[in-house]
């Protein structure tokens, strides 16, 4: 296939990119071997350096294996990658292939959120949960600016899933809210009911600083399954 030159500012995130969107894309399918260092670093008009950087940082994605004779084979990313791809794609301004991906990661939002909000209850620093208190009741002064209650809100849940004191969710809550979400931005309108819901919010801290876990499950399944307004798409992806 065809490749662009790279420019000289960041030859190796310019070659890490293309190939990583590539694999991802289906442009080279799992179990394809990758031309080898010599032919690529052609390719992109880069040295080899450039391109054996790219490539180590493809395998830590979980994109492709290098073996030890220096053969460089494509892994399926549904099998082997975890949600630093996600990451990775968001910070280049691109998604994963999936149509239904903010759907997705909506879901994962809900999963983690509420059975981090039980932990909470059950188990939270006095402070973290002191902390989760205030910053609902503050929650409410700042609507109805959406843009303002969605960085808000993000700082609710940080607070929650700390003081779940899971560490898997707090790693994945990092990655579920780089940027709004890992992938596919959604905006603050499309989520208006679980935004605006201030009452909801307070409920939920309330449930928190009781002790009350499954009370503090069903306010947090409540927000975080909020009707989502149509995301408009283009082409294969949900974009913002």
């Amino acid at each position: 296939m065809a490749f662009t030159p790279a420019p000289r500012a960041s030859v190796s995130d310019h070659v890490f990119g293309q190939l990583r969107d590539a694999i991802v894309a289906g442009r080279h399918r799992p179990d394809e071997t990758l031309p080898g260092e010599r032919e690529l670093a052609a390719a992109f008009a880069v040295n080899r350096h450039a391109v054996r950087e790219a490539l180590r940082r493809l395998q830590q994605l979980g994109l492709v294996r290098v073996s030890q004779g220096g053969a460089t084979r494509v892994l399926d990313w549904r099998v082997h990658a975890g949600l630093d791809l996600a990451l990775s794609l968001a910070r280049s301004g691109d998604v994963l292939p999936v149509e239904t991906l903010v759907r997705d990661m909506l879901e994962m939002r809900a999963c983690v959120g509420v059975d981090a909000a039980r932990l909470c209850a059950e188990r939270g620093d006095e402070a973290v949960v002191a902390a989760l208190v205030r910053a609902a009741e503050e929650y409410g002064a700042l609507a109805p600016d959406l843009d303002r209650m969605a960085e808000a809100n993000i700082r609710i849940w940080r607070l929650v899933v700390r003081g779940s004191g899971n560490t898997a969710y707090q790693l994945a809550f990092n990655s579920l809210v780089a940027g709004t979400f890992a992938v596919g931005d959604v905006p603050p309108d499309a989520r208006a009911a679980e935004l605006l819901d201030v009452a909801g919010h307070r409920r939920l801290a309330a449930a928190v600083a009781s002790g009350r876990g499954e009370a503090a499950a069903r306010q947090a399944r409540a927000l975080l399954t909020a009707p989502v307004t149509p995301i408009p798409t283009t082409g294969r992806e949900a974009r913002a």
